[in-house]
């Protein structure tokens, strides 16, 4: 007899074999001490432990040292923006929290919790992360939707003296500027010789902006879903007036598929597409960054008629812009130094760090290591580090 549609609802998702690695979650806690007699079990819990609180009252610093906070970071969401499926909810946006989880654990041995809020509205938000703080050595953001992703990470940082961290943003920025150092590289020229057009003004595409911005980027103009910002454009929110202020030097008040033509570099972070003879407009040995995922504003094959080189976001094409390459390294490098903060600088190095991976081994198909390369994590770990240290946010 045939399944009826409810037990097919039931059944079905064993069949698929990412169901079967999510069942039951895809992480744990384990202990790190044995309690294998009385003697443990006084020193792991009472009374034994109540001599390391009465110490941790006395001098708060000393649970850095005593407790695993120094080494653990909140992985926390409201699941109003999760990967390309929008707002689906804190339940929903788990399975992805437990994996970023999972990830820092297995690149660079951070210990993360997923944390996933039945709140969207800012000042609770905000008020709910600060109060869970004492309990982390910093705090990921991850999957909230812009605008309020930008207000929630400035009022965090102003608040806490602990790394936070929207990767989103960061991450993704941190991992397109390295691979754009080395195309530049591979073509013959300098970011500050490239003219750049950045389709999305959302949470990735303001912070990659800004961190090309910082890098030295020649000029860069940036697109929403109307067309171009420029300065005097209505409607505009604050993030986007501030963009608009800080970009866009030659004025382009079109489309995005406008301003490409002779640009050098197209940046893709809005799950729109652009035509195959936009990207024929650029300019010769052109950079085409398609990132969205799973379908990118050009397909790669297209794109590479033109440019000289193209990546994704996706793990199927060459010069995958993936930010695991990024996070758990930046985390591990500010965790060893016990910062305070993670500075643009801080950024930038890791970027750099990232982009020495590749080294001598640049070519058009491989502009930014793999994230099992074993040499990335450690790089940007040490770049981070040492760069928290200049900055003076490091207490270690």
């Amino acid at each position: 007899m045939a399944a009826t549609p409810a037990s097919a609802s039931v059944e079905t998702p064993d069949l698929d074999p990412a169901f079967a690695l999510h069942r039951g979650g895809k992480i744990e806690i384990r202990s790190t001490v044995p309690v294998r007699d009385a003697d443990d079990l006084s020193l792991a819990y009472t009374p034994g432990v109540a001599r390391v609180c009465t110490a941790i009252a006395d001098q708060p610093a000393l649970a850095d040292d005593y407790t695993w906070v120094s080494n653990v970071v909140a992985v926390v969401s409201d699941g109003t923006a999760v990967l390309g499926l929008g707002d689906i909810g804190p339940a929903a946006a788990m399975p992805v929290m437990e994996g970023k989880a999972l990830l820092f654990k297995e690149f660079a041995g951070v210990d993360a919790v997923p944390i996933c809020l039945d709140c969207t509205d800012v000042d609770g938000l905000v008020e709910t992360v600060v109060r869970l703080a004492p309990s982390f050595g910093g705090i990921n953001l991850e999957d909230i939707s812009a605008p309020r992703c930008f207000e929630i990470e400035d009022r965090l940082r102003d608040l806490l003296d602990i790394p936070v961290f929207h990767d989103d943003q960061h991450g993704t920025a941190i991992v397109a500027l390295a691979a754009l150092q080395n195309a530049a590289r591979l073509t013959g020229r300098a970011l500050g010789d490239l003219r750049a057009v950045v389709a999305g003004a959302g949470a990735s595409g303001v912070a990659v902006t800004r961190i090309l911005l910082e890098a030295g980027i020649g000029d860069i103009a940036v697109s929403d879903s109307k067309g171009m910002l420029y300065e005097g454009r209505e409607g505009l929110n604050p993030v986007k007036q501030a963009l608009a202020r800080d970009t866009n030097r030659v004025g382009h008040t079109g489309s995005t598929e406008e301003a490409l033509e002779g640009a050098d570099l197209f940046l893709g972070l809005s799950g729109s597409t652009v035509s195959e003879q936009a990207i024929a407009s650029m300019a010769p040995d052109a950079i085409v960054f398609a990132l969205s995922n799973p379908t990118p504003e050009v397909h790669p094959d297209v794109a590479a008629r033109h440019a000289r080189v193209v990546a994704t976001g996706r793990s199927d094409f060459p010069n995958q812009i993936n930010n695991v390459l990024a996070f758990p390294g930046v985390f591990r490098g500010a965790l060893d130094v016990r910062a305070t903060a993670i500075t643009e600088n801080m950024k930038v190095a890791a970027a750099n760090a990232l982009a020495g991976v590749v080294g001598d081994d640049l070519t058009a198909t491989y502009i930014i290591p793999s994230p099992f390369d074993e040499r990335v994590a450690p790089a940007v770990t040490a770049a981070v580090a040492a760069q928290a240290r200049a900055d003076g946010v490091a207490r270690l």
